[in-house]
């Protein structure tokens, strides 16, 4: 898969609370929410389903989650400051990408933006 892929990493260490960009060549790179803005296109929201159900009956947290796209920059300002159309994940809470309520996994979004930890769509299809 020539795909990039976007999580927000919660485990302990020195990446902790910081934006993960793994990309296809195997090279990763880590930024804090504060610093940068990505801006993603070619979108989609994924989720393993079985690992996030069993986190929202009680099992402790894993990956279970990632936003994978063919294109992202990232903006050392925040150019986007649009925060109406927020996409949640919390598998405590809910155990699937939720856009208004809305089931969000394996759906295509054409861009998508950060601001701090917050993702945001910033163009519905």
């Amino acid at each position: 898969m020539n795909k990039i892929k976007v999580r927000f990493n919660l485990g302990k260490g020195e990446n902790f609370m910081k934006w993960k960009i793994q990309y296809p060549n195997g090279n990763v790179m880590y930024y804090k929410p504060n610093d940068v803005q990505l801006i993603m296109t070619n979108c989609i929201f994924k989720n393993h389903k079985k690992i996030a159900q069993k986190i929202f009956e009680g099992s402790h947290k894993v990956v279970c989650a990632w936003i994978i796209c063919e294109n992202i920059k990232i903006n050392t300002n925040q150019s986007i400051t649009d925060e109406t159309n927020k996409v949640c994940y919390n598998p405590r809470v809910k155990p699937n990408w939720l856009f208004n309520e809305k089931i969000m996994d394996d759906n295509n979004v054409e861009q998508i933006h950060t601001i701090n930890n917050g993702v945001y769509i910033s163009k519905i299809d």
